[in-house]
């Protein structure tokens, strides 16, 4: 049996997890949060709304399907850090065109396996996500901490900058900037009709837009001009678009100041919907205030409770 590198995670408030490298070697900071996915994780690792966040994956066991590139949510792994409780060496899958691990390796991405996930997420649970630092360079305990409770915080970060698109362009028509592949190459796997023709003109505002909202409002007869996150309400008005969509994307929507000036530019101008982040800028917009959740909601599905009838449904 070939001995695996050691691997410490550590968070701000002392507490040290340690296990067994099962990515690159580095070290990474960032906040550390759990996602209760069964599967999905390379959709996970692509999304650009866990730039910033080290992702503890709650399921026992990891990379049972391999990882292709049709899955992909963009055109590169945006988390700081991965950490499961066991990774699959061999994976079983049609679609399969590399193992997890040697697609964490392969993009820098450090990641640990081997400590008690369970205990993490009850840990993050009830004291709430904080910073930590993931390392397979340092073993001291104490430094990593120190290294932790210095890091950036998440509340006040901009990360819409990192994860937004260089310069606008019409999905579907278009190679990704930042990819040599075009939009329609992604998401072949889908199995999305897109012979139906364009029906709408929409403007997605990109502030870390996911492939697959992309792909389905394509679907759906979209004609999709993705912009980049700073882009002006005056110059998303230009396109004369019959809808505005504001994208998903990681952060504290109250550090993109400019995001909620420009949704205030087109309130009452062009029909908006927002997602994720998009949706907090848009509350923002109207005058809400946003405030961090303690943990957070990242999962496959999530309990919703209707006031009225007090019923309960899952996403």
């Amino acid at each position: 049996m070939i001995a695996k590198p050691k691997a410490l995670l550590a968070l701000e408030d002392g507490k040290v997890f340690n296990g067994w490298s099962c990515g690159a070697p580095g070290e990474h900071w960032g906040e550390v949060v759990f996602n209760t996915s069964m599967t999905g994780y390379q959709e996970i690792l692509t999304d650009p709304s866990y730039k910033g966040q080290i992702v503890t994956m709650t399921y026992p066991l990891i990379g049972n399907y391999g990882v292709n590139e049709e899955d992909f949510e963009s055109v590169r792994p945006w988390v700081e850090g991965f950490v499961v409780k066991e990774i699959c060496s061999f994976p079983s899958s049609w679609r399969s065109q590399k193992s997890l691990q040697d697609f964490l390796r392969e993009n820098g991405i450090v990641a640990i396996e081997g400590i008690d996930t369970r205990a993490l997420t009850k840990h993050i649970r009830s004291a709430g996500a904080m910073r930590g630092i993931l390392s397979t360079l340092d073993t001291d305990p104490g430094s990593l901490v120190e290294k932790a409770r210095s890091s950036p915080p998440m509340v006040g970060a901009d990360w819409v900058q990192s994860v937004t698109c260089a310069r606008p362009y019409l999905w579907g028509e278009e190679k990704i900037p930042g990819s040599g592949l075009k939009t329609w190459e992604w998401g072949k796997g889908q199995n999305l009709d897109l012979s139906g023709g364009k029906k709408f003109r929409v403007v997605a505002v990109d502030f870390g837009m996911k492939h697959n909202i992309a792909r389905h409002l394509a679907a759906r007869g979209c004609e999709l001009q993705v912009v980049p996150g700073r882009t002006r309400a005056e110059e998303i008005l230009a396109a004369d678009p019959h809808g505005i969509f504001l994208s998903n994307g990681p952060g504290d929507p109250a550090a993109v100041p400019y995001a909620v000036e420009t949704i205030r530019g087109l309130i009452g101008k062009k029909p908006i919907f927002g997602i994720c982040l998009g949706h907090q800028l848009l509350g923002l917009a109207f005058g809400g205030r946003s405030y961090k959740l303690k943990f957070g909601h990242r999962g496959a599905n999530q309990p919703v409770k209707n006031l009225k009838s007090g019923r309960v449904e899952i996403t």
